[in-house]
């Protein structure tokens, strides 16, 4: 497919991960693309890399300046820039929530303030903000990320409200249990990383893990021309964990 060819795209968090699948499927498909990540240094040639941390505000500026003007314009921005965390309420102190929100929620402010000046000038402005299924699922243990995520769908529909006569479509992704390298140091930690990851597949009814291709697939999706009446969205890669309860397996 060429369906993003003319196209630029900016995408946070994009040198591993969702991130780099999303940046090179959408090369892939056309369009220029330029990543903003914390090191960018394995980012290879067609995409750009720049450096930005996304809590620093003049930081970001400063990236996606230097991206859109290198580009040509801006198109699509990805917000997938994220870090996890584990445990109930009683488990992370204030300054763990206050840096884990400050990336997940505040890091998806940050980077589409300075893109929406861009994002407005062009015929095909999207943004697609890499949610999780913990925003609309009670999960063990993931008190503050369930928290962090379910503020970044309830500001995708928001931004998508604001920005439609802007002509900015604003939609999200909710994977499920994804195969990226925070999810292996996850497994790596754990006292049985064989069980451990045997119980996140079950817990999803494809009983496997979502890859980043498959999230990236569904972010081009959203992001693409061809879902232009698209918008205020948010689109599960979960393997069918929010929507299906299948009866237990009996032998």
């Amino acid at each position: 497919m060429t369906d993003f060819t003319g196209l630029t795209a900016l995408v946070t968090g994009g040198a591993s991960g969702i991130g780099r699948a999303t940046a090179e499927l959408l090369a892939a498909r056309g369009a220029q693309v330029a990543v903003l990540d914390l090191d960018p240094s394995g980012v290879e040639k067609p995409l750009r890399g720049y450096v930005a941390d996304v809590t620093d505000d003049t930081a970001v500026r400063a990236a996606v300046a230097a991206a859109v003007a290198d580009l040509g314009g801006l198109d699509i921005l990805v917000n997938n820039a994220g870090i996890g965390a584990q445990g109930t309420v009683e488990d992370n102190d204030d300054d763990r929530w206050h840096a884990v929100l400050d990336v997940n929620v505040l890091g998806v402010v940050r980077t589409t303030r300075a893109a929406l000046p861009h994002l407005r000038a062009s015929a095909h402005a999207a943004i697609v903000n890499t949610c999780s299924i913990a925003a609309t699922a009670g999960l063990p243990q993931r008190a503050l990320y369930s928290a962090s995520k379910g503020a970044v769908l309830s500001l995708t529909l928001a931004m998508a409200a604001d920005h439609v006569r802007d002509g900015v479509r604003v939609n999200c992704v909710n994977p499920g249990t994804v195969d990226t390298p925070w999810v292996g140091r996850l497994l790596d930690a754990a006292p049985d990383p064989a069980a451990e990851r045997a119980a996140l597949a079950a817990r999803q009814p494809t009983g496997r893990l979502v890859t980043a291709d498959e999230v990236a697939g569904a972010i081009a999706y959203l992001a693409s021309p061809l879902s232009g009446a698209t918008t205020g969205t948010a689109l599960a890669v979960d393997g069918g964990m929010q929507g299906l309860r299948l009866r237990p397996v009996t032998r």
